[in-house]
């Protein structure tokens, strides 16, 4: 007996456009962010286009990303940006709610924030003056 192909959440979401519009929601909301706004170069449509193509190729849409980009190096690429904690949560924040208003499938979502609540903390990439001085007594 053949047993059937997993469907994969990039195809359960409605593919790449999901991802399109996804990203599209959350870029809204980055530019009316005070936080995080200052950390996104003026022109967002390059970054829009790179995160669909991530989030896309992650889950289960192919090469979409790598093909033109390479490989992802997240912490890499988000070195410049000095992510506090309280930028990572707003990111979460944000993309939280980008997640919840496009009305995906139960499952879809809850793959989705999972992903968000997994990955906030790596964006972590420096730390309150208060914290980094605690290795220092």
């Amino acid at each position: 007996m053949i047993e059937p192909a997993e469907v994969s959440v990039f195809d359960r979401a409605g593919g790449l456009p999901a991802f399109v519009a996804l990203v599209d929601a959350f870029y809204g909301r980055v530019e009316r962010d005070a936080l995080l706004r200052p950390m996104y170069p003026e022109d967002l449509e390059p970054g829009k286009e790179g995160l669909a193509l991530f989030l896309a190729q992650y889950w289960g849409g192919g090469e979409l990303y790598s093909a033109t980009r390479g490989h992802p190096r997240l912490r890499l690429r988000h070195a410049p940006f000095p992510i506090t904690p309280e930028a990572a949560l707003r990111w979460a924040e944000l993309m939280g709610a980008s997640v919840v208003e496009q009305g995906f499938a139960e499952e879809v979502e809850q793959a989705l924030l999972s992903y968000v609540a997994r990955a906030t903390p790596t964006l972590i990439n420096q730390l309150p003056d208060e914290v980094r001085g605690v290795a220092d007594r």
